[in-house]
């Protein structure tokens, strides 16, 4: 069916059901890259509804205009990818609407992520590859300051690595991907190329995301997930049998405060003190933050600076 420049849009799976929603899959565009769409709408009972919560906050947004498919409120993730990796995207709307209620129950229903689970399986598949092809990557966001010793609980699990690393361990993660590896859209860095992935079972477990700008011009100074893992710093910690390299919990210090999360930034301030603060880092990282100079005062009284 035409739409949009005459491009044909066609649903390619569905309408299939999972967590109150109700989900298709379309393709659109004659050339690649060709656009991949998730739809997901209020299912009803037919779909055990209503969601226990809306979508955003996996990435999801609502179209400008109504869709052909699901109407004017129904949530979309959208992807640029060659029409060849149609099955790959197959299987990862797929997993994503199998593992959605374990997914909204973490962020909904108070369910505890199982990142320690989701860790083990994601070392034991990337961590050797990835060493003997010599593909930098690391740990960021709340999982690395939890590695080194915050009282805090993470929700998810932030890889960084480089535009190599982005599509390598897509392939290692193959089974476990929610969205498939591809241009696409996310709050924050804007266009980038990643994938994001649940690991575990339908009903446990922990998502995994990991991407890279797509954008020109030099690094960021101090940047946590850029092109490159280069701008970074990170630290060693280990976990189970593995050692790992993880960004340095100032990162998600400053993250924490701009959020206003203030159980997190007691809890991420003892740690920073106990390693000993990277100043250079933390005056960075405050400078490029949204905080008025008091709240970046309080953070640097936080760790003793």
């Amino acid at each position: 069916m035409p739409v949009g420049g005459g491009l044909p849009r066609q649903m390619i799976s569905g309408p299939d059901l999972g967590a109150g929603f109700l989900h298709q899959l379309s393709v659109e565009g004659e050339t690649d890259p060709r656009t991949f769409t998730f739809h997901a709408q209020d299912g009803g009972s037919d779909a055990a509804g209503p969601p226990k919560g809306p979508l955003g906050v996996f990435g999801f947004v609502h179209p400008s205009s109504a869709c052909m498919f699901g109407g004017p409120r129904c949530w979309h993730r959208s992807f640029a990818a060659p029409h060849a990796e149609a099955p790959q995207v197959r299987l990862a709307y797929n997993r994503n609407r199998f593992v959605l209620q374990a997914m909204i129950d973490q962020a909904y229903a108070g369910v505890a992520a199982d990142v320690e689970g989701a860790l083990r399986t994601l070392c034991e598949l990337v961590a050797a590859p990835m060493r003997s092809e010599r593909i930098p990557w690391f740990l960021g966001g709340s999982t690395a300051a939890w590695l080194l010793g915050a009282a805090i609980r993470p929700s998810d699990i932030d890889l960084g690595t480089d535009r190599t690393g982005v599509d390598r361990v897509a392939t290692l993660l193959g089974p476990y991907l929610i969205e498939p590896v591809a241009v696409t859209e996310w709050v924050g860095p804007g266009t980038v190329r990643g994938a994001r992935a649940f690991l575990g079972t339908f009903e446990k477990g922990a998502r995994l995301e990991w991407a890279v700008p797509v954008r020109t011009g030099p690094p960021t100074p101090f940047e946590e997930f850029g092109a490159s893992p280069d701008p970074v710093r990170t630290v060693p910690v280990r976990f189970a049998t593995w050692e790992l390299r993880v960004s340095r919990p100032e990162y998600s210090l400053v993250r924490a405060a701009t959020k206003g999360r203030a159980e997190s930034v007691r809890a991420i301030a003892a740690v920073v003190r106990a390693r000993g603060p990277d100043l250079e880092l933390l005056e960075g990282l405050l400078a490029r933050s949204a905080l008025p100079e008091p709240a970046r005062d309080a953070v640097r009284a936080s760790v003793g600076a």
